[in-house]
Parts: C-alpha cells; sequence; structure tokens
C-alpha cells in the first residue's frame, strides 16, 4: 500500500527541519524522511556560526529564538588567525554581540526536532528512488530501501550533497575542489591537551602554510574539534589506511613537518579516529528549469566548500523562504516554487561565489598574507562604521 502525503521532505538536517517547523507554527503540516536510524544515530559535526542576515532570520521565522540563545557558546566567536609557528598575526575577541554567535550543530538540531510534533519526522527511511507519478502533473513517488513507497504533491529535496531530488531536475552533480580536510577531536582539553587547548584559544582557530591549513574550534563541553586541509589529488585519501590510526597521524603529521608542536598536537594527541573527507562542490550558478512539484533546498540545491560558513545558514535560510513563498501562495505549489526559486538561484550563487573565493585565498601559495589582507580590511571598515568622523 502507497501512503500519500501532500507535502514531503527529504533529509532531517538543519534545512529539512527548518521548513517543516516553520510550516507547523503557520498550520501547514509535512512530513519529514530521514535515512538516519534516530536522532542519535551519529554525531551532527562540530560549531556553526549562525549569521545575523539568515541563519538568524531562520531561526526567528522558526519562533525559536529565545531557547536557541540558551545554545549559544558564549566566548566563541573569537577568533585566531596563526602561522604555523603559531605566531598570532590577528586576534578578535568575542564582542557579545551575537553577530555569529557559535552554537553546536548537533544541539540546535535537537532544538529543532523537539519543536515538531511527535511522528513528523519518518527514522530509518532511506530514499532508493524517486520518479513522478504517471497522470498526476507534479505528483511524486519516493521508493526507500524498506520497500515502502510514498507519494506526494510537493516534494522537496533536503537531502544534502548526493540528493536523489536533484535528479529530477539536473545531471549536475558535485565535484572535488582540490581540498580534503582530516578531523579529529581532543577530549577535555584544558585538563588533557592544555597546549594544544592554549593554542586554540576560546573560540575559532585559523593557522596556514602555504596550501595546508588547520582551522578548529573549542566546543562548548571543552573538547578540541580540528580540521587539517591541504591540496592533494582527489584520490590521496585512498593511499592511506584510515583504519590504522598510528600510519594515518604519521601520514597526516608529514604534511605538517615544520610546525608547531601544539598545532601538530591536534593530530598527534587525537582522542578520536582521524576522519578524512574530500571537499566537493556544485558548480557556482546551478540552477534549473522548472519542474512541477518539486524543489531542492540547502547542499541539495547548491552545496559549496565549507570556507565562507554559509552552508548551515543558507541551508535554514532557504527552508524559511521556502516555507513563506508556500504560506504566501495557499493551493498553488507552482506559484509558490516559481517564486522561492527566483530567489534561490542569485542567493545560492553569491554564497557559493565567496566561498569559493575565500578557497583560494587561504589555500594559495603565501597564505597566509591573502586572509591577514581580508581580516585587515574588515576591521578597518568595521572601524570606519563605528567612527563616522574617521572617514
Amino acid at each position: 500500500m502507497t501512503t500519500h502525503y501532500p507535502i514531503v521532505i527529504l533529509g532531517g538536517g538543519l534545512g529539512g527541519l527548518t521548513l517543516a517547523r516553520v510550516l507547523h507554527i503557520n498550520g501547514i503540516e509535512s512530513a519529514v524522511f530521514d535515512l538516519e536510524a534516530s536522532r542519535h544515530a551519529r554525531v551532527q559535526g562540530g560549531m556553526l556560526d549562525i549569521h545575523t542576515y539568515n541563519g538568524q532570520l531562520a531561526v526567528r521565522a522558526a519562533d525559536l529564538w529565545e531557547p536557541f540563545t540558551e545554545l549559544i557558546h558564549r566566548g566563541g566567536e573569537s577568533m585566531r588567525m596563526l602561522d604555523h609557528t603559531a605566531a598570532v598575526l590577528f586576534e578578535q575577541e568575542d564582542d557579545g554581540q551575537l553577530n555569529r554567535p557559535e552554537v553546536d550543530r548537533g544541539a540546535l538540531r535537537d532544538l529543532l526536532i523537539d519543536a515538531l510534533p511527535e511522528g513528523t519526522i519518518h527514522w530509518g527511511r532511506k530514499a532508493t528512488a524517486v520518479r513522478p507519478v504517471a497522470g498526476y502533473p507534479g505528483r511524486h513517488e519516493v521508493e526507500f530501501a524498506d520497500g515502502e513507497t510514498i507519494t506526494t504533491d510537493l516534494l522537496i529535496g533536503a537531502d544534502g550533497a548526493w540528493s536523489k531530488v536533484r535528479t529530477l531536475l539536473t545531471d549536475l552533480v558535485p565535484s572535488y575542489t582540490g581540498i580534503s580536510f582530516i578531523e579529529a577531536d581532543l577530549h577535555d582539553a584544558d585538563a588533557r591537551h592544555p597546549r594544544e587547548a592554549a593554542v586554540m584559544g576560546a573560540g575559532m582557530l585559523m593557522a596556514f602554510r602555504g596550501n595546508t591549513g588547520v582551522l578548529g574550534h573549542r566546543e562548548t563541553d571543552g573538547s578540541l574539534h580540528s580540521y587539517i586541509g591541504f591540496r592533494v589529488p582527489e584520490d590521496w585519501i585512498d593511499t592511506i589506511d584510515w583504519t590504522d590510526n598510528s600510519a594515518a597521524a604519521a601520514a597526516v603529521l608529514a604534511r605538517l613537518d615544520g610546525w608547531d608542536d601544539a598545532l601538530r598536537g591536534l593530530i598527534a594527541h587525537a582522542d578520536s579516529a582521524l576522519t578524512p573527507r574530500r571537499i566537493s562542490a556544485l558548480p557556482v550558478g546551478i540552477r534549473w528549469e522548472r519542474v512541477a512539484g518539486v524543489t531542492l533546498l540547502g547542499d541539495a540545491a547548491h552545496v559549496m566548500s565549507p570556507f565562507a560558513g554559509e552552508g548551515a545558514n543558507i541551508a535554514m535560510f532557504d527552508a524559511s523562504e521556502l516555507a513563506r513563498a508556500i504560506i504566501e501562495h495557499p493551493g498553488d505549489v507552482e506559484a509558490a516554487l516559481t517564486a522561492y526559486e527566483a530567489e534561490l538561484f542569485p542567493r545560492a550563487t553569491e554564497a557559493a561565489s565567496d566561498s569559493a573565493e575565500s578557497l583560494e585565498i587561504m589555500f594559495r601559495e603565501d597564505s597566509p598574507r591573502g586572509l591577514i589582507d581580508m581580516f585587515s580590511q574588515f576591521s578597518e571598515m568595521a572601524e570606519r562604521d563605528e567612527n563616522p568622523e574617521s572617514r
């Protein structure tokens, strides 16, 4: 038996959950299908900085601002930039103005899950096929790995970089950006890893030497989450046995030869296994022709490199804007999707362009020179805004 749902959101990440929440508080119910077995199936990642101009607007649209503020890592907006010797090149303290407050991704996801009615999210539903329903324009069928099938009049792909729903709209898929990351965690850092905790600082860390970088955050639980990034061929990850943590660490540390011991310690003394990730992105400026009854948001629509910090923010904002379009066009799915996509495409193009530009600045041969110049310009602009008479 096939069950029909008027609105189906495929993917229970921040974007899909935000969409369901904004629709719910406006009297429109939806069904969210996620491939994870439960909300606790895996760790949800590190810290996110939620921006005033998109992510925070989405939180407010979801009517969750007050509980959101309770999740904020106070002091987490602090940022420091180092060279490979750990010399401080640029430092900025958290001013408490909440321009880019840091929150734990998992805690934010839990907030959204708890804000939805019981039964909204259907766990353990991995989509294996999506297709139009013959004879019903705009209606689509989703088939899951467990054999269940559903139909819907509005299918929204919030299913990430390798979206199944995207195949209904375009043949484009993400491609490798040239950058690979290795992720690691140090737990109870102040007590167990004081040297690494000191070099990380109170919030975000960036340290670069040419096309190799160490990036990280201090988490709300006192752990350090770090990413070692570098330009390598796409198959470099496949040359290392990541099940042998000692050998994997040695391979990564070889790329940090000559770096400060505290920065190297983020890998050498990691309490977690090292996790490799290739950074992929869709082409900047991706768009598609209108297809009745289906659209995308977040990474499914425009996955980009993480170097402008926009991924989660724009996914949540996409969701709130799609909800607004549905609310403003009751009973007219096509009018809603046309209005939404008219704003989605230029918004995504701008963010993806910024992300691609930041990647090149961070991982160019003279890095961190470009980053220092960029942040110095930001500081000068902020100072002019605060002191108009100095212009």
